[in-house]
């Protein structure tokens, strides 16, 4: 019997998965991470980034975050996200279109608030087109 942990990846908005997984991957401040059943109790912060489900006998599973709380527990990991979703839900036309903008608020910078926004904005949407890349890498394109 392979080992599984439960894994719940939850927003502000709303549960966006709830299951059973062999292995998860996240975006820790620090680096990323891997979790795999047993793992040692943990709390992290996350930064924007994707999130990797490993299901029992099925293909992995991508999530985005934009931020947020990982917490690791002996039989339950929980994502707690600033905001979430699927990664086959990202849209990569307003993901380059946030980060056009960013990158020209960055330049035109008129006070620092504006700046630092626009560095949140960017790093966000960066982090949308590395997770719709790596989707497509690993699909092949499709």
């Amino acid at each position: 019997m392979a080992m599984t942990f439960h894994v719940d990846i939850v927003s502000a908005e709303a549960e966006i998965f709830s299951g059973k997984a062999n292995m998860l991957f996240a975006p820790a401040v620090m680096g990323e991470l891997g979790i795999a059943p047993r793992h040692t109790p943990l709390l992290t912060r996350l930064k924007p980034g994707e999130v990797r489900v490993q299901l029992e006998g099925q293909d992995e599973q991508v999530f985005f975050v934009s931020g947020g709380m990982l917490e690791v527990q002996p039989h339950v990991v929980t994502v707690l996200a600033d905001t979430a979703m699927r990664g086959k839900d990202l849209d990569e036309a307003h993901a380059l279109r946030v980060k056009e903008r960013a990158e020209k608020a960055m330049t035109d910078r008129k006070t620092d608030f504006d700046y630092a926004k626009a560095q949140i904005e960017l790093a966000e949407a960066i982090a949308q087109l590395r997770t719709i890349q790596h989707m497509r890498d690993k699909t092949g394109g499709r």
